[in-house]
């Protein structure tokens, strides 16, 4: 069974062709970078957009968010990205950060996916960014989300 669905999926990459996702998937990414750099307190790690190539997943890390309670956040909004080492401790370190978020995408994603990622990832970062604000340290204060 497994070889079967192997070979359907290899016949249906075929189909599309490789070529034609490594395009759509370089501009999707080229996308997702340029999104991303428009979102205040947002680092992209790695090369610009513009790179030849780029894959399409792009790792960032935010201010004032561990990447952690990021990928916990927008996973309850529906969004999912993935967030730790990525197999990188030393870029992490070289680089100065303990860990990194990561977004990636795939032909079965398109701007559409890249928008309400970055939509979610905005109101996310504004959640944070509010924590504190006017003395919101959970002292009778009904605004108050704990963490729990």
């Amino acid at each position: 069974a497994q070889a079967i669905g192997l070979g359907a999926a290899i016949e249906y990459l075929n189909k599309i062709g490789m070529e034609r996702i490594e395009k759509y998937e370089h501009e999707l990414g080229a996308y997702l970078h340029r999104r991303l750099d428009e979102v205040p307190g947002v680092t992209v790690l790695g090369p610009s957009a513009e790179v030849e190539d780029r894959a399409a997943l792009l790792s960032f890390v935010c201010d004032q968010v561990h990447p952690s309670d990021l990928s916990t956040f927008l996973d309850m909004e529906g969004v999912a990205i993935r967030a730790g080492h990525h197999c990188c401790q030393p870029l992490h370190r070289a680089l100065g950060y303990s860990h990194s978020a990561r977004a990636s995408l795939y032909f079965y994603n398109n701007k559409e996916d890249v928008d309400v990622f970055v939509e979610k990832l905005e109101e996310t970062l504004n959640f944070f960014g509010s924590i504190g604000e006017n003395g919101a340290d959970g002292d009778d204060d009904e605004t108050f989300i704990p963490f729990i």
